[in-house]
């Protein structure tokens, strides 16, 4: 990351921690296949094992709970079946309810028929409708269903009712998997207390390289068939020669995230870029602002302004931020999250998110209130005061 450019676009992914960079040259020195037996294979198998329970650790998970993959997506494709298995679902998943609001990966990376996928409504602050869940899992029949919801929403932060949710979906026979990718070493989730079954992360996204992820799973559930076959590699989930190099640096993120990344400090960040951006422009809108929220992440708009300019106009000042998800082929389009949350066009094409993370600064947030008033007073020319 070059020291003239400011980032703050953690949630698309984030810088690699040094410890993770150490922990993949390590790996990256070693000849041995982890499936092979002799001392070479031993010492590969051990960067695994020793990656897989310093992921586990994020969610308070054994390390045989842990399975993993090339990345969030693959993870989503695997756990977003309706051969998912349990003691407490013996009459099988049936059907696959999604919040609207989702991530594409769960969107469209599910293993449902069609016409087996209802949509879940949310309400304007972007948290599920709860009421609208219990209508869902009592109708057709009261068959079991799979619940797919996020932990926090990608573009606003929205963290989800997780274990309210799990409570009703369990009463009905179901289960419940999450996209855990945006709260993983942010905030402390624990399978356990929030009743979710199955959850899929990303390694990228908290420090670690890109191309590795992860399923965690409750003890008694079983994946459904493995989407990659062949070797028959983590315990027949997910085949392939391990990417010992990836993984290693994503275990090496995943013990820095948990033992360094308090709420306290981002959330101090949060508040300063917040109260400078209604300094900035009086009529700023934050979205999801009543709901609980990641504490690294603002979505906003300025009514009537333009994202793509703003955006261009602060790459240009060296800062990176973002539209929204990056995982749309670098499209500037409009929000389906902010849409399903019932935001209007005159704000959500003037929409920008603001993700801080493990190496974020006051003095980041400062630069990106300067540029932001500077861009927005020669869009409209408002006589804003630089922030201070």
């Amino acid at each position: 990351m070059s020291a003239s450019r400011c980032y703050l676009d953690y949630n698309a992914t984030s810088p690699l921690r040094l410890s993770a960079r150490e922990a993949c040259v390590a790996a990256l020195d070693l000849a041995g296949n982890a499936s092979s037996i002799h001392r070479e294979g031993r010492e590969a198998r051990r960067f695994i094992e020793d990656a897989r329970r310093r992921v586990g650790g994020l969610f308070a998970a054994a390390p045989e709970q842990v399975v993993f993959t090339s990345g969030a997506t693959e993870a989503a494709n695997l756990m977003l079946t309706p051969e998912l298995a349990s003691p407490t679902a013996p009459r099988g998943i049936r059907r696959l309810l999604v919040q609207a609001t989702e991530h594409s990966a769960v969107l469209r990376g599910h293993r449902f028929a069609p016409d087996a996928v209802t949509l879940l409504r949310v309400r304007p602050d972007g948290v599920i409708d709860l009421t609208g869940l219990a209508e869902a899992l009592a109708s057709d029949g009261g068959s079991p269903a799979l619940l797919a919801l996020q932990a926090a929403n990608n573009e606003t932060g929205v963290l989800q009712p997780l274990r309210e949710a799990a409570d009703l979906v369990h009463a009905s026979g179901g289960l419940v998997a999450c996209d855990a990718v945006q709260v993983a070493g942010r905030v402390a989730v624990s399978l356990a207390d929030t009743g979710v079954d199955v959850a899929c992360l990303s390694g990228h996204k908290l420090g670690g390289p890109q191309g590795t992820g992860a399923v965690v799973l409750r003890k008694g559930i079983v994946l459904g068939p493995a989407v990659l076959r062949g070797g028959g590699q983590e315990r027949g989930s997910r085949s392939g020669t391990e990417n010992v190099a990836g993984i290693a640096g994503f275990g090496a993120a995943a013990a820095e995230a948990g033992e360094t990344d308090g709420t306290g400090r981002l959330s101090e960040l949060q508040k300063l870029l917040e109260k400078g951006l209604a300094d900035v422009a009086a009529d700023v809108v934050v979205f999801g602002a009543a709901a609980p929220r990641l504490p690294n992440t603002t979505c906003f708009a300025v009514p009537h302004t333009s994202a793509e300019v703003l955006l261009i106009a602060l790459d240009l000042a060296g800062i990176a931020v973002s539209t929204g998800s990056a995982c749309s082929s670098g499209k500037v389009s409009r929000s389906h999250v902010l849409e399903a949350m019932g935001v209007g066009p005159h704000l959500s094409q003037g929409a920008l998110r603001v993700s801080t993370g493990w190496a974020s600064t006051t003095d980041d947030i400062a630069r990106f209130l300067d540029a932001f008033g500077a861009a927005l007073r020669r869009m409209h020319k408002r006589p804003f005061a630089a922030a201070a």
